[in-house]
């Protein structure tokens, strides 16, 4: 009940009271974009019709449709595990009842993929619910090397397998670049394109996540207490906190990194969707709520694109007739491919 409150009662209306689940419109001539709308506050503006906002493809309005169903999600969840994500993990143990109940939600279905140097897949979309909840709390490290986009391609592998009338989302759960894969960045995006797959990220950073750790006490701690509890006047000044020393390899290999595609940034915004900061098990939960509030108060937009040559990038925008105010976040456009 906890997990249903906490969804905006508009969403989980629609979600409950929709029996019917038409086709997720997703052929090949015709693009589908999500839209995120929101005013000066952030807020989420819900009720807009189809003549109140102009899509423009490469500024060329286009006659567009706003579907007025709810699709069935298929979310695939892909952690990161590898060394590198040991102060994570832990913080993750009470996720999977978030990602099914919050995300995925109603008639929608959950998968969880882990990857390090190889890729594991833990939880499928026919397993029983209780799966993802255990599987989320065994979540341990291993391997040295994240191999993000391998990870990502065996997903899409997964969302495409759903057939026609399920909207597909990915929700990654890693550091922010690839560490050696061998799958290529533009087949990754075309594929992603192609399927309509919306790609949410929640990234972090290895270097300040061990900082966020509850410190364990040990048997002298508890001597040490002991033999503050002694003295008469006790000693309030604060002292540095030295349990975790300075990882000066986890800075080089960061600086080494950064001339790697930023993975996070560039999916999620040609997905229309979000990045969203986080290295607490607080800041993963509202995390996960944020996401799934996004999800349920999209507008789901379908237009037949124009005549163009093949393998042209068109650029879309959307705006809101006579709001100005209102901000609309989409898909950062699509490649021509007929």
């Amino acid at each position: 009940m906890l997990m249903l409150r906490a969804m905006r009662p508009a969403a989980l209306f629609l979600l409950c009271t929709c029996a019917a689940w038409p086709q997720f419109r997703s052929t090949a001539r015709l693009v589908v974009t999500p839209l995120t709308i929101t005013d000066s506050k952030g807020d989420f503006v819900d009720g807009l019709s189809t003549d109140q906002l102009i899509l423009y493809d490469n500024n060329v309005p286009q006659p567009i449709q706003v579907d007025t169903e709810i699709y069935p999600i298929s979310l695939v969840v892909l952690v990161e595990t590898d060394k590198m994500a040991e102060h994570i993990l832990p913080k993750l143990a009470q996720s999977g009842i978030l990602f099914s109940q919050l995300v995925a939600a109603y008639q929608g279905e959950t998968a969880l993929l882990t990857y390090a140097d190889d890729i594991h897949k833990r939880v499928d979309f026919a397993d029983p619910p209780d799966e993802l909840i255990k599987a989320f709390k065994k979540l341990r490290p291993e391997g040295k090397n994240g191999v993000t986009l391998d990870a990502i391609e065996a997903a899409l592998h997964m969302l495409s397998n759903r057939g026609p009338g399920r909207r597909p989302i990915l929700c990654v759960v890693a550091e922010t670049r690839d560490r050696g894969s061998n799958a290529k960045l533009d087949e990754v995006v075309r594929d992603i394109e192609q399927q309509n797959v919306a790609v949410y990220w929640m990234s972090y950073s290895e270097f300040l996540a061990p900082y966020t750790d509850r410190k364990v006490k040990t048997y002298k701690d508890v001597e040490d207490e002991k033999d503050i509890g002694k003295d008469t006047k006790k000693d309030e000044t604060r002292v540095p906190d030295d349990s975790i020393p300075f990882d000066l390899l986890t800075g080089l290999v960061e600086l080494s990194r950064l001339s790697k595609p930023n993975l996070c940034d560039l999916l999620t915004r040609i997905t229309g969707a979000s990045r969203i900061f986080s290295f607490t098990q607080k800041n993963m939960e509202h995390a996960i709520h944020a996401i799934g509030d996004e999800v349920h108060r999209q507008y789901i937009v379908s237009f037949v694109p124009p005549a163009s040559t093949p393998g042209l990038f068109h650029r879309i925008r959307v705006e809101v007739k006579g709001r100005p105010e209102l901000h609309v976040k989409t898909r950062e456009g699509y490649w021509a491919i007929q």
